[in-house]
């Protein structure tokens, strides 16, 4: 965007998923990149792009994380930086790994709490280096898929009102431009394991919003309209 004439319209603004989604909710923005759960909050919702973030099948920075089996898991202490996928934990929960645990809300140091029977959904970079340090790592798009046998939709461009037609084309522009222009973006925005970042974005994350991921977005939709 920042390298398109589409961001001389935009006020960007760069938040965890969580506060992008308040910030929808609340009006205080007209279009984000959304957790996909709050959709059916808004009073009203357009879809305004094809982009997505999603996977087919593991994406790694999205998981549970516990010392002891799932059946010994009493707690699970949900990130706070996440709607998706907390809601998405509690829908394996109850449909796919049969266990009914006591759900927690994280505060800012919750990763230190996840021990004994307290397990915990961490999202972000910061699920990286906890995948050696747990014996139970259930990447939650995997085990949506071996659930479903569907991709799992994280986020996508949402609007609560009709937007201009013009900008809708140009910010639809501005993002495959920059699909089209990965090692570029890595290049500009690596401030670590380039290595790691280059096969995330370009093997991990699934970009595109096709007809499997809008399927699996309604499944989600509908199940948590009836379990949640």
């Amino acid at each position: 965007m920042k390298n398109h004439a589409v961001f001389d319209q935009i006020d960007l603004q760069l938040d965890t998923p969580a506060d992008c989604a308040n910030k929808l909710l609340s009006g205080e923005v007209d279009l984000g990149l959304v957790p996909v759960a709050i959709i059916p909050q808004l009073a009203e919702s357009h879809i305004i792009t094809d982009c997505c973030i999603g996977a087919d099948g593991a994406v790694e920075t999205v998981c549970l994380f516990s010392e002891v089996p799932l059946d010994e898991i009493e707690e699970v202490i949900l990130d706070y930086q996440s709607r998706t996928s907390v809601q998405l934990v509690q829908l394996l929960a109850e449909k796919h790994w049969k266990i009914a645990p006591k759900w927690k809300q994280a505060d800012d140091n919750f990763i230190q709490d996840i021990k004994g029977k307290t397990a915990g959904v961490v999202i972000g970079d910061r699920a990286f280096p906890l995948r050696d340090k747990f014996s139970i790592v259930k990447d939650l798009a995997e085990e949506w898929k071996s659930l479903t046998g569907l991709p799992f939709v994280f986020a996508c461009w949402v609007s609560n009102k009709p937007l201009n037609a013009v900008f809708v084309s140009e910010f639809q522009e501005a993002l495959n431009f920059g699909l089209n222009n990965k090692k570029e973006s890595i290049a500009f925005l690596a401030n670590g394991d380039k290595e790691t970042l280059e096969r995330y974005v370009e093997k991990v994350i699934s970009y595109k919003l096709d007809d499997k991921k809008r399927q699996a977005m309604k499944l989600f939709h509908d199940w948590l309209s009836k379990s949640l």
